[in-house]
């Protein structure tokens, strides 16, 4: 099972990186299968960094073996989502970027990979129209809607396809949005497709 991520797939979530690059290809990163964490298990914050943090994220899952996929078949190969947390190790990711060294340290550590429940695409009309958020108690941290991604769905299946074979149960998370933040020690964080709640993750 691949854990596959995309990075700056949302204009304003590049520009609070103070990312300027022009982007002509979905950036594709990988996490180990050791990162993924599901059913509501607790994230323990490690403590070889200082400043982990959310990406929220909508995850689709593959249902179907795909190589070479073109973009209009694209949507045969999944039909479940749900929200998903690439939680990041900003602190490391800026200091291997500063010296021009893979970041895969800072992305792919145990438990960095979260996802809720799946739920079936079929009660929504399009996948490029969906609102998703994550939430502590009744604030708002982060919200996202996947009409503003810069690569679709389809056409990061149709890029991913062309380098690799895509299996069933694969994980392809397809970018955040902007508003990300730090996560703390006693938080409980909700995630949710449109007023749906699909993710809770306990930070201890």
């Amino acid at each position: 099972m691949k854990i596959i991520g995309v990075g700056m797939n949302y204009a304003l979530h590049k520009e609070e990186l103070k990312d300027e690059s022009i982007t002509t290809d979905p950036i594709i990163f990988m996490k180990p299968e050791s990162a993924l964490l599901k059913e509501g298990k607790p994230f323990f914050i490690p403590d070889f960094a200082t400043d982990f943090q959310y990406e929220t994220e909508l995850v689709v899952r593959i249902n179907r073996l795909g190589k070479n996929i073109a973009t209009r078949f694209a949507s045969r190969y999944y039909e479940e989502i749900t929200v998903g947390l690439d939680l990041t190790a900003r602190d490391l990711q800026r200091k291997f970027r500063a010296e021009g060294l893979p970041w895969e340290l800072s992305k792919g550590f145990d438990g960095s990979a979260v996802i809720g429940d799946f739920i079936s695409l079929n009660q929504y009309k399009d996948i490029q129209s969906l609102h998703f958020s994550l939430k502590q108690g009744n604030d708002v941290l982060q919200k996202g809607y996947t009409g503003d991604m810069l690569f679709s769905v389809d056409e990061i299946i149709a890029y991913v396809s062309r380098f690799m074979t895509l299996k069933i149960g694969d994980l392809i998370f397809t970018g955040t949005p902007q508003g990300v933040g730090s996560i703390e020690v006693g938080q409980e964080l909700e995630g949710y497709i449109e007023d749906k709640k699909v993710l809770h993750l306990p930070v201890r």
